[in-house]
């Protein structure tokens, strides 16, 4: 897929379901040289370390390409479950960090937990590129979409409207950004996500917004499915109203209305 035609997604995505922020395209790159040019490394454009759900922020609001490597993360987590990290144990040592946090009530059930999120192979990746979808040079092997509930909702109906099966989730509520942007490609499956903590703390995803991520293969899909989900019953977002009934007021308000010849 071009990049010409993967702009004229965006913009139709964008347009349909009226996002507050843009479509965000992400690439899994072997090699940090492999960045664009235009790419923004925060370590050395912002002279600073950043969290990834900031840099999606970035790309999502500002429109910014945001450059990820190693260099540039400050969020242990997230590293972790990228491959970033050279740990021996990185299961363990995010067991470790959840436990620590009491985020669960036995180290056990936090091991358990933990086996259940995604986690890329150390140095599997050096980089990876988190841009808006309409500006990406790149193609992309996740596609992110931040939306309220409304407009979540909406997206599963298209991602799902050619398919046997509901889109399924998992939810942990913290560190999430493996649900997001790791799994819907190596399971080639849609995915919706709770944000975590840390996109709420860092990077200012509100309380309204949930995330619906997507592999790049059904996208095509995604856009047939806004086109034609519920069309006979006028589905779309926002979702209309329906106005076709005679509203009852007060009886002192019937009084007035029955004086006034209104009834």
């Amino acid at each position: 897929m071009d990049t010409a035609q993967l702009a004229e997604q965006s913009q139709f995505i964008y347009n349909d379901l009226r996002l507050k922020t843009f479509p965000v395209g992400v690439k899994f790159l072997e090699e940090k040289d492999a960045l664009p040019e235009k790419s923004r490394r925060p370590a050395l454009f912002l002279k600073k370390k950043i969290t990834t759900c900031q840099a999606m922020t970035m790309a999502r609001t500002y429109g910014w390409q945001m450059g990820i490597t190693s260099e540039d993360l400050i969020c242990p987590l997230s590293a972790l479950a990228l491959g970033l990290t050279g740990s021996p144990d990185p299961e363990k040592d995010m067991a470790d960090a959840f436990f620590t946090s009491n985020y669960k009530s036995s180290v056990e059930k936090t091991a358990s937990e933990v086996g259940q999120m995604c986690f890329l192979d150390n140095g599997r990746y050096e980089a990876l590129l988190i841009s808006p979808l309409h500006k990406i040079p790149l193609e992309p092997d996740t596609v992110v979409l931040y939306g309220n509930p409304g407009q979540i909702s909406r997206l599963v109906q298209a991602a799902t409207f050619d398919t046997e099966e509901k889109i399924k989730g998992i939810f942990g509520g913290k560190v999430e950004c493996p649900e997001y942007l790791i799994r819907p490609m190596v399971s080639e499956r849609p995915r919706v996500v709770l944000p975590g903590p840390g996109d709420r703390i860092f990077s200012m995803t509100a309380d309204d917004e949930m995330i619906l991520a997507l592999p790049l293969a059904f996208l095509d899909p995604l856009i047939r499915g806004l086109k034609e989900a519920g069309k006979k019953i006028g589905a779309r977002y926002p979702i209309t109203f329906y106005q076709n009934f005679q509203p009852e007021f007060p009886t002192h308000y019937q009084e007035l209305a029955a004086k006034l010849g209104l009834q």
